[in-house]
């Protein structure tokens, strides 16, 4: 790892990317995402980076689309409303193997919203909000410090999948200050075989989505659907607290999670048994966090109406025993308030 500094949680992202090895950002700017093309836009000059602002997502996200396909690392970060108008190009890039990261820092909906932190973008991102049958890693920090680690991890996904990977950020994880250890600088030196850097001296390569009649394009779709069960199997991560002798495990993911661990610390020390399963990969979901978790009760907690909590469901022998508990519109729970709703079905 590299040095250790105090950085804000967008700031932290950005320049983890540059020492990733992402010399390319597109993007247009809209809170609470602004700070990271600020970033790039004042580490350009030092750092010989391309940066444009675009005239809007829709552009950014296909100029990513573009630099993804000649085989170079490329970024963008955006909200919600921006988050939308990308999802056509997102769609495009899963079924074309173009690898790109794509940040979403969330605030609340439905449509333009406040700037608050809200986590009501989870069906958008790891449901597919383009059309059509594909899949996009989703990574989900709780900290500054893993706004640093996952951006590095996103791009190696990114390339090993050949797959847009989202880091699903919110509008806390964004704003706030913390120490961490910057990465160590890397130089991506890779050259591959199926990115458009010329034909001199090789065989055309051909970057496309188009099919030709429904056998191929079945051929295709299955070929894809190979890939993301490879993923699913592969690339499922999670962190575990207490579950061990636990009767009731918190399930919560990025800035809730934060909140949610004071709540196990104060129901332990007031003697319950409670756990806590917070998954990093919102996509590929991590089912195996849940395995052999047969006889626990379940208190998900998001902010939203309920979107995480069904994957939950999906994920345990028996539904009835998972609870939800979620704010909206930018309200943020206090760990009592956790607590206080968590005793309600502890002692039921």
């Amino acid at each position: 790892m590299g040095e250790k500094v105090f950085m804000q949680g967008n700031a932290a992202l950005a320049e983890s990317a540059i020492r990733a090895g992402c010399r390319f950002f597109f993007g247009y700017p809209i809170t609470p995402s602004s700070e990271v093309p600020e970033y790039y836009a004042m580490r350009a000059p030092e750092e010989n980076l391309v940066f444009i602002q675009a005239e809007t997502e829709v552009a950014a996200f296909n100029m990513l689309a573009g630099v993804a396909a000649t085989g170079k690392r490329v970024m963008t970060a955006t909200a919600g409303p921006g988050f939308s108008l990308g999802m056509e190009a997102v769609s495009y890039m899963a079924a074309a193997g173009l690898p790109a990261v794509i940040v979403n820092v969330m605030r609340p909906g439905p449509a333009d919203g406040d700037i608050l932190a809200a986590q009501g973008d989870y069906f958008q991102a790891v449901k597919g909000g383009g059309h059509g049958d594909y899949n996009t890693l989703v990574l989900a920090p709780y900290s500054v410090q893993e706004m640093a680690d996952l951006t590095v991890e996103a791009f190696d996904l990114a390339f090993k999948y050949r797959n847009p990977v989202i880091i699903l950020s919110d509008a806390m994880l964004a704003k706030m200050r913390e120490s961490l250890e910057l990465p160590e600088r890397i130089t991506p030196n890779e050259q591959y075989d199926w990115a458009i850097t010329g034909p001199k001296g090789r065989a055309h390569n051909v970057i496309t989505t188009c099919g030709d009649g429904p056998i191929q394009w079945e051929n295709f779709n299955l070929a894809l659907q190979k890939k993301f069960r490879e993923i699913a199997a592969n690339e499922q991560r999670w962190e575990s607290y207490q579950v061990d002798d636990a009767e009731i495990i918190i399930v919560a993911f990025g800035s809730v999670a934060r909140i949610a661990l004071g709540t196990l610390k104060r129901a332990r020390a007031e003697g319950m048994k409670v756990g806590m399963i917070r998954p990093i990969t919102l996509w590929p979901f991590p089912v195996k966090a849940f395995e052999g978790l047969d006889r626990q009760e379940f208190f998900v907690t998001e902010l939203n109406a309920g979107q995480m909590v069904e994957d939950v469901k999906l994920s345990v022998k028996d539904k009835e025993r998972v609870r939800f508990y979620g704010r909206m519109g930018g309200m943020t729970p206090t760990p009592d308030e956790l607590y206080e709703k968590l005793c309600e079905y502890y002692r039921k």
